[in-house]
Protein backbone atom coordinates (compact mmCIF):
# COMPACT_ATOMS: atom_id res chain seq x y z
CA UNK A 1 0.00 0.00 0.00
CA UNK A 2 1.08 3.30 -0.86
CA UNK A 3 2.13 6.14 1.34
CA UNK A 4 -0.71 8.33 2.18
CA UNK A 5 0.24 11.72 -0.40
CA UNK A 6 -0.33 15.10 2.22
CA UNK A 7 -3.10 17.07 1.83
CA UNK A 8 -2.50 20.52 -0.06
CA UNK A 9 -4.59 22.47 2.94
CA UNK A 10 -4.04 24.46 5.78
CA UNK A 11 -4.22 22.09 8.71
CA UNK A 12 -7.05 22.64 10.86
CA UNK A 13 -8.98 24.50 8.53
CA UNK A 14 -10.87 21.98 6.34
CA UNK A 15 -12.41 18.43 7.54
CA UNK A 16 -10.53 15.18 6.07
CA UNK A 17 -12.58 13.02 3.59
CA UNK A 18 -11.55 9.66 1.82
CA UNK A 19 -13.40 9.19 -1.11
CA UNK A 20 -13.35 5.46 -2.08
CA UNK A 21 -13.68 4.23 -5.20
CA UNK A 22 -13.60 7.50 -6.52
CA UNK A 23 -13.70 7.54 -10.35
CA UNK A 24 -13.59 10.47 -12.08
CA UNK A 25 -14.30 12.35 -8.76
CA UNK A 26 -18.01 13.53 -9.05
CA UNK A 27 -18.70 12.63 -5.71
CA UNK A 28 -15.59 14.66 -4.91
CA UNK A 29 -16.89 17.35 -5.81
CA UNK A 30 -19.81 18.10 -4.00
CA UNK A 31 -17.76 17.60 -0.92
CA UNK A 32 -15.27 20.13 -1.43
CA UNK A 33 -18.08 22.23 -1.67
CA UNK A 34 -19.17 21.30 1.05
CA UNK A 35 -15.89 22.18 2.84
CA UNK A 36 -14.36 18.92 2.87
CA UNK A 37 -10.58 18.45 1.69
CA UNK A 38 -10.91 14.96 -0.72
CA UNK A 39 -8.82 11.91 -1.04
CA UNK A 40 -9.54 9.96 -3.67
CA UNK A 41 -8.62 5.93 -4.15
CA UNK A 42 -9.36 4.51 -7.12
CA UNK A 43 -8.12 0.54 -8.22
CA UNK A 44 -7.90 2.38 -11.96
CA UNK A 45 -5.76 5.15 -12.34
CA UNK A 46 -7.93 8.17 -12.39
CA UNK A 47 -6.18 11.08 -14.64
CA UNK A 48 -9.10 13.44 -14.86
CA UNK A 49 -9.70 13.47 -10.91
CA UNK A 50 -9.55 16.36 -9.64
CA UNK A 51 -8.08 16.42 -6.31
CA UNK A 52 -5.26 14.24 -4.47
CA UNK A 53 -5.60 10.96 -5.70
CA UNK A 54 -3.46 7.15 -4.91
CA UNK A 55 -4.10 4.34 -7.09
CA UNK A 56 -4.73 1.57 -5.18
CA UNK A 57 -7.18 -1.28 -3.64
CA UNK A 58 -10.11 0.87 -2.23
CA UNK A 59 -10.79 -1.63 0.60
CA UNK A 60 -7.96 -2.33 1.70
CA UNK A 61 -6.94 1.50 1.96
CA UNK A 62 -10.30 2.18 4.31
CA UNK A 63 -8.93 -0.62 5.94
CA UNK A 64 -5.37 0.67 6.97
CA UNK A 65 -6.29 4.54 6.66
CA UNK A 66 -9.81 4.74 6.88
CA UNK A 67 -9.55 6.02 10.65
CA UNK A 68 -7.23 9.08 9.56
CA UNK A 69 -9.96 10.57 8.38
CA UNK A 70 -12.81 12.57 9.35
CA UNK A 71 -15.43 11.08 7.05
CA UNK A 72 -15.44 8.15 4.47
CA UNK A 73 -17.35 8.33 1.43
CA UNK A 74 -17.26 4.90 -0.87
CA UNK A 75 -19.20 3.84 -3.91
CA UNK A 76 -18.26 0.22 -4.41
CA UNK A 77 -18.67 -0.42 -8.18
CA UNK A 78 -22.16 -0.48 -9.34
CA UNK A 79 -21.72 -3.03 -12.33
CA UNK A 80 -22.67 -6.02 -10.52
CA UNK A 81 -25.67 -4.66 -9.68
CA UNK A 82 -26.78 -3.07 -13.06
CA UNK A 83 -29.71 -4.21 -15.38
CA UNK A 84 -27.04 -3.48 -18.57
CA UNK A 85 -24.35 -5.81 -17.02
CA UNK A 86 -27.21 -8.62 -16.03
CA UNK A 87 -28.37 -8.62 -19.55
CA UNK A 88 -24.89 -9.03 -20.74
CA UNK A 89 -24.05 -11.69 -18.32
CA UNK A 90 -20.84 -10.06 -17.59
CA UNK A 91 -19.53 -10.74 -13.80
CA UNK A 92 -17.91 -8.26 -11.12
CA UNK A 93 -17.37 -8.45 -7.78
CA UNK A 94 -19.86 -7.88 -4.78
CA UNK A 95 -17.86 -5.41 -2.73
CA UNK A 96 -20.62 -4.28 -0.74
CA UNK A 97 -21.04 -6.10 2.13
CA UNK A 98 -16.63 -5.97 2.53
CA UNK A 99 -16.90 -2.39 1.90
CA UNK A 100 -19.38 -2.22 4.79
CA UNK A 101 -17.25 -3.96 7.41
CA UNK A 102 -14.08 -1.93 6.09
CA UNK A 103 -16.03 1.44 7.00
CA UNK A 104 -17.69 0.50 10.37
CA UNK A 105 -14.27 -1.24 11.51
CA UNK A 106 -13.07 2.78 11.16
CA UNK A 107 -14.80 4.48 13.57
CA UNK A 108 -15.35 7.57 11.49
CA UNK A 109 -18.90 8.82 10.16
CA UNK A 110 -19.23 7.23 6.77
CA UNK A 111 -21.63 7.12 3.26
CA UNK A 112 -21.69 3.58 1.13
CA UNK A 113 -23.70 4.58 -2.00
CA UNK A 114 -25.06 2.50 -4.78
CA UNK A 115 -27.38 2.20 -7.36
CA UNK A 116 -31.37 1.11 -7.43
CA UNK A 117 -30.25 -2.75 -8.41
CA UNK A 118 -28.37 -2.56 -5.00
CA UNK A 119 -30.89 -1.95 -2.88
CA UNK A 120 -31.77 -5.25 -1.33
CA UNK A 121 -28.04 -5.32 0.28
CA UNK A 122 -28.26 -1.66 1.47
CA UNK A 123 -29.28 -0.54 5.02
CA UNK A 124 -32.34 1.77 5.08
CA UNK A 125 -30.50 4.07 2.38
CA UNK A 126 -31.95 7.16 1.67
CA UNK A 127 -32.68 7.93 -2.55
CA UNK A 128 -31.38 10.96 -3.83
CA UNK A 129 -32.72 12.25 -7.48
CA UNK A 130 -31.85 15.03 -9.68
CA UNK A 131 -34.96 17.41 -9.83
CA UNK A 132 -34.22 17.59 -5.75
CA UNK A 133 -31.35 19.70 -6.16
CA UNK A 134 -32.46 20.82 -10.06
CA UNK A 135 -30.09 18.53 -12.10
CA UNK A 136 -32.39 18.36 -15.07
CA UNK A 137 -31.79 14.27 -15.23
CA UNK A 138 -33.63 11.57 -13.16
CA UNK A 139 -30.55 9.79 -11.20
CA UNK A 140 -31.47 7.59 -8.64
CA UNK A 141 -28.60 6.59 -6.35
CA UNK A 142 -29.38 5.17 -2.85
CA UNK A 143 -26.92 6.58 0.24
CA UNK A 144 -26.28 4.15 3.51
CA UNK A 145 -24.76 5.91 6.23
CA UNK A 146 -23.01 5.03 9.66
CA UNK A 147 -20.94 5.56 12.16
CA UNK A 148 -23.72 8.25 13.63
CA UNK A 149 -24.72 9.32 10.35
CA UNK A 150 -28.23 10.19 9.19
CA UNK A 151 -30.12 11.80 6.23
CA UNK A 152 -33.19 13.15 6.54
CA UNK A 153 -35.03 11.51 3.07
CA UNK A 154 -35.72 14.74 0.84
CA UNK A 155 -39.33 14.41 -0.70
CA UNK A 156 -39.79 12.75 -4.12
CA UNK A 157 -41.74 14.59 -7.04
CA UNK A 158 -43.47 12.63 -9.59
CA UNK A 159 -41.43 12.66 -12.68
CA UNK A 160 -43.14 14.77 -15.17
CA UNK A 161 -40.81 16.08 -17.27
CA UNK A 162 -40.11 13.67 -20.09
CA UNK A 163 -36.83 11.92 -20.59
CA UNK A 164 -35.29 10.70 -23.56
CA UNK A 165 -34.56 7.01 -24.18
CA UNK A 166 -30.69 5.59 -23.42
CA UNK A 167 -28.72 6.63 -26.10
CA UNK A 168 -31.09 8.99 -27.79
CA UNK A 169 -30.54 12.42 -28.31
CA UNK A 170 -32.19 15.12 -26.07
CA UNK A 171 -35.66 16.57 -27.39
CA UNK A 172 -35.57 20.56 -25.87
CA UNK A 173 -37.91 20.49 -22.37
CA UNK A 174 -36.64 17.02 -21.90
CA UNK A 175 -34.32 15.72 -19.46
CA UNK A 176 -31.55 13.29 -20.62
CA UNK A 177 -30.32 9.80 -19.72
CA UNK A 178 -26.86 9.88 -19.08
CA UNK A 179 -26.02 6.14 -19.53
CA UNK A 180 -24.33 3.67 -21.98
CA UNK A 181 -23.10 5.04 -25.07
CA UNK A 182 -25.09 8.14 -25.07
CA UNK A 183 -25.12 11.42 -26.90
CA UNK A 184 -24.17 14.64 -26.02
CA UNK A 185 -21.48 14.62 -23.57
CA UNK A 186 -20.97 18.34 -23.77
CA UNK A 187 -24.69 18.95 -22.48
CA UNK A 188 -24.23 16.10 -20.11
CA UNK A 189 -21.34 17.61 -18.26
CA UNK A 190 -23.54 20.90 -18.10
CA UNK A 191 -26.48 19.08 -16.61
CA UNK A 192 -24.48 17.16 -14.75
CA UNK A 193 -22.12 19.50 -13.49
CA UNK A 194 -18.84 17.86 -14.15
CA UNK A 195 -17.11 19.78 -16.87
CA UNK A 196 -13.91 17.81 -16.15
CA UNK A 197 -15.60 14.48 -17.14
CA UNK A 198 -15.52 12.46 -20.40
CA UNK A 199 -18.35 9.55 -21.13
CA UNK A 200 -17.08 7.02 -19.47
CA UNK A 201 -16.99 9.19 -15.95
CA UNK A 202 -20.03 10.47 -16.85
CA UNK A 203 -22.12 7.45 -17.18
CA UNK A 204 -21.33 6.37 -14.36
CA UNK A 205 -21.00 9.62 -12.15
CA UNK A 206 -22.40 10.89 -8.37
CA UNK A 207 -24.32 14.74 -9.85
CA UNK A 208 -21.83 16.67 -7.30
CA UNK A 209 -25.07 18.42 -5.98
CA UNK A 210 -26.13 15.04 -4.85
CA UNK A 211 -22.98 15.05 -2.22
CA UNK A 212 -22.77 19.03 -1.80
CA UNK A 213 -26.00 17.67 0.31
CA UNK A 214 -24.58 14.68 2.42
CA UNK A 215 -21.35 16.79 3.08
CA UNK A 216 -23.41 18.91 4.38
CA UNK A 217 -24.96 17.09 6.70
CA UNK A 218 -21.30 15.43 7.29
CA UNK A 219 -20.03 18.81 8.29
CA UNK A 220 -22.58 19.61 10.74
CA UNK A 221 -21.55 16.23 12.40
CA UNK A 222 -18.50 17.11 12.90
CA UNK A 223 -19.01 20.51 13.70
CA UNK A 224 -22.36 20.42 15.55
CA UNK A 225 -23.66 22.71 13.33
CA UNK A 226 -27.18 22.74 11.63
CA UNK A 227 -27.58 22.12 8.12
CA UNK A 228 -29.09 25.04 6.39
CA UNK A 229 -32.51 24.89 5.19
Amino acid sequence: MPDLIPFPRERGRRPRLLDAFCCQGGAAKGYADAGFDVLGVDLSPQPRYPYAFIQGDAVAFIREHGHEFDAIHASPPCQHDSDCQRIQRNAHPDLIAPTRTALEATGRPWVLENVGGALPKLCEPVMLCGPMFGVRTYRHRYFETGGGLTFPQPAHLAHTVPQAKMGRPVPPGWYGQYVGNFSGVQAAREVMGVPWMNRDGIRECIPPAYTAWTGAHLLALLTGAEVAA
